[in-house]
């Protein structure tokens, strides 16, 4: 933590740069990655395709997209929300989406674990379902367990529930959403290709060609084609990762459309699970970094494919409509750990082997309308739309292999031979999800006090199907919610910016468990409730964000005493935040923060773990990214990332817990020309003191974070 502060101390003491400073280093070369490329934006409309300009130092934009609210500046959201760029993807040698957004912001907390079934974050204290990504504002239309952000221009973060911009999450998120924006076609022809390595002996490579052809370049293509195959740093362990996606647009006067088509093929061999603890079974001390808790035979693999329409038009130069449609298919497939348990002080554990095959057929639209009008002086920027989601759901396996217990040692696992594999029926599922939301914004004295307002109604249906007959069973989930927003924004001067919202997310409710009184019965869904206030200062070149909120969430539990089922149960998460990026000296990046939250259970089944701490989220997190551009050689860059994070609860009653850790990053990177063309060579260690420690997974109590990493690639522009 010394170091997290220490660096930060010199973005505070940048602070007192004078204007013509500030000024300079926003004018800067290229050597600063300060350059922002003069934007011209026709028109009035939030256009399809249109970005927000590079901030200061290129690793953030200066605002994104906001749900139903379109394209938003920064110091003009009254939300917590950042934008990492293309180039800040590219910097990081990122393989899925939380190497992006966990790697400096202090809200987003991932556990460390690689190469599992897919991807783990958490988001203000609530674990959010990577399934909930969004694509342009559609759910479903992302990779579904892990993707990898080569086809993404940005990748967006809206922190807190959304039900009002977004509807309702399909997996239930309350503690914000990931928005993926896909690559276009840019004015300027693009041919890159990217070869990279990481240990213990993994390579791949990366094709992203752009043009644009016709007149006044009216017809855009962009193909991105990634392929990685080989060993990881993890023993035993494997993984291949193969993507192709094509963007296809067309912008007329009024007019555009826009086709997205992809197909993901992800796989890991032995792949990472978590383990759990028996009853009175302390916690042990973490094995080498670099072991796989899971057979060396087990495996998971996800294949994805899918295409999204997107079509917009100009009514007039103040109202826009649009629309857009998307389907989607997963096929997954597990083999390996389903469930583990240390047994004894020594680290011996015991495994059940399981089979999880799911297939998922998903569609997912939105249309509406934006627009602006003035009345007696105020400037109207509202927005009405109706989105549709629905998902067929199919699951197959066995929860527990028979005779496949295994029971061995966490510091040295030894495994018998692969488990027979049968995939008999389990369940089958189909939810329609459909919304409609307005919400209009209120801009007044030179638009400097801004007041949004809105509300969107959520249908929800559910039906499950007898897996033997087909049959419908009965009863059936069919229910809805309404759910309002307001969020005051005032610029108290160009640079300064205060704002305070309230806005509702929405989950689906469930139904009682046959075991209980009432089983059988329907819950609507539940609304989880957010309250923040917070401040947006702009030094230029330099920007600090500070968010004080309050979320709440209902959970749902059998009481002990008359066997009913209830969303009688609360969690309530309590925070601070303290955010910045930006350039705050000439040749120098800044980016990181610190939080604090506290995520407390205010109602429990009976009052038994009332007052006590949520489990798997550090109350206390700091992280720190630092780029330097040396002035030792023309090009050189050097990098450091700094994560420490807190104490983490591992159970309800919180008498187990895993200690805080510190982990560092350390990198370069070199810029140069080699016949004439544009090379850019990277490099990076991430856990750079091969640390062992356990962070808490979404499945079970403990899991190992990854080893000391090697990565390193090569790009060249043709």
């Amino acid at each position: 933590m010394a170091l997290l502060f220490g660096l930060s101390g010199v973005a505070m003491g940048a602070l007192g740069e004078t204007q013509e400073q500030a000024e300079k280093a926003r004018t800067a070369p290229d050597k600063g990655s300060l350059v922002l490329s003069e934007t011209t934006i026709e028109g009035t409309q939030d256009t399809l395709g249109t970005l927000m300009p590079e901030y200061a130092g290129g690793q953030v934009a200066t605002g994104g997209r906001v749900g139903l609210l379109g394209n938003k500046d920064i110091m003009e959201t009254p939300f917590s929300t950042i934008s990492y760029t293309d180039k800040y993807i590219r910097d990081r040698q990122a393989k899925d989406i939380t190497d992006v957004i966990a790697a400096t912001d202090p809200s987003v907390f991932n556990n460390g674990i690689k190469g599992t079934y897919g991807e783990n974050y958490s988001i203000r204290g609530f674990g959010v379902s990577v399934s909930d990504m969004t694509v342009d504002g559609l759910y479903g239309m992302a990779p579904f367990y892990r993707a990898s952000p080569e086809m993404y221009e940005r990748i967006e973060v809206l922190k807190g529930p959304s039900a009002l911009l977004n509807g309702m999450p399909p997996g239930g998120s309350v503690g914000g959403i990931v928005n993926l924006i896909p690559k276009r076609a840019g004015d300027t022809p693009l041919t890159r290709l990217t070869g990279t390595y990481q240990s213990d002996a993994q390579f791949g490579g990366h094709l992203d060609i752009g043009r644009r052809f016709g007149e006044g370049n009216q017809f855009g293509v962009r193909f991105n084609g990634v392929y990685r195959d080989g060993d990881t740093a993890t023993d035993d362990q494997s993984s291949r990762n193969v993507l192709s996606s094509l963007a296809l647009d067309w912008r007329g006067e009024r007019a555009r459309l826009s086709v997205d088509l992809f197909d993901a093929d992800d796989r890991v061999n032995g792949q990472n699970r978590g383990i759990g603890l028996a009853a009175g079974v302390g916690i042990p001390k973490p094995p080498k970094a670099g072991t796989l808790l899971n057979p060396d035979w087990a495996y998971v693999e996800t294949k994805d494919k899918g295409v999204i329409l997107r079509g917009e038009y100009d009514l007039s130069d103040a109202v826009m409509a649009y629309g857009a449609v998307g389907t989607s298919k997963t096929h997954y497939q597990y083999s390996g750990a389903i469930s583990s348990a240390v047994i004894n002080a020594a680290g011996d554990f015991r495994t059940t082997m399981g089979l999880l095959k799911t297939e998922i057929e998903k569609t997912s639209a939105e249309v509406g309308l934006r627009g602006h009008f003035d009345t007696f002086g105020i400037n109207h920027q509202w927005s009405v739309n109706a989105t549709q989601y629905s998902d067929k759901e199919k699951n197959f396996g066995l929860r527990a292999v028979p005779n496949s217990i295994v029971t061995t040692n966490i510091y040295h696992p030894v495994w018998g031979a692969k488990s027979p594999e049968s995939w008999p029926p389990v369940s089958h599922t189909e939810n329609d999800l459909k919304s409609y939301g307005i919400a209009d914004t209120l801009s007044m004295f030179d638009n400097r006090l801004q007041v949004t307002a809105g509300v969107r109604r959520q249908e929800v249906v559910t039906d499950t199907f007898s897996v033997v007959t087909g049959a419908r069973n009965r009863p059936n989930y069919d229910t809805h919610a309404t759910s309002p927003a307001g969020a005051i924004l005032f610029k108290l001067t160009d640079n300064l910016s205060l704002y305070a919202n309230y806005i509702e997310g929405l989950s689906k409710g469930a139904s009682a468990p046959a075991s209980a009184a009432n089983a059988g019965d329907v819950f609507a869904p539940f609304k989880s409730k957010q309250k923040e206030v917070g401040l947006k200062l702009d030094l230029g070149t330099f920007t600090h964000t500070l968010a004080v909120f309050e979320i709440k969430r209902p959970n749902a539990y059998t009481d002990p005493a008359t066997n009913i089922y209830s969303f009688g149960g609360e969690q309530r998460n309590r925070g601070v935040e303290w955010g910045f990026f930006g350039s705050p000296m000439m040749d120098v990046r800044l980016m990181g923060g610190v939080a604090y939250v506290d995520p407390e259970v205010t109602k429990s089944a009976g009052g038994a773990t009332d007052g006590k701490k949520a489990t798997g989220y550090p109350k206390l997190q700091g992280k720190l990214g630092m780029e330097w551009d040396t002035p030792l050689l023309e090009g050189l860059t050097l990098t450091a990332n700094a994560t420490a994070v807190s104490e983490q609860y591992i159970n309800a009653d919180n008498s187990l817990s895993v200690p805080g850790y510190t982990l560092f990053d350390a990198g370069a990177r070199y810029t140069t020309h080699v016949s004439n063309k544009p090379v850019t060579l990277r490099a990076n260690v991430r856990n750079l003191t091969d640390k062992d420690y356990w962070g808490m997974p979404l499945t079970q109590s403990l899991g190992l974070g990854a080893p000391r990493t090697y990565e390193l690639s090569a790009s060249v522009d043709f």
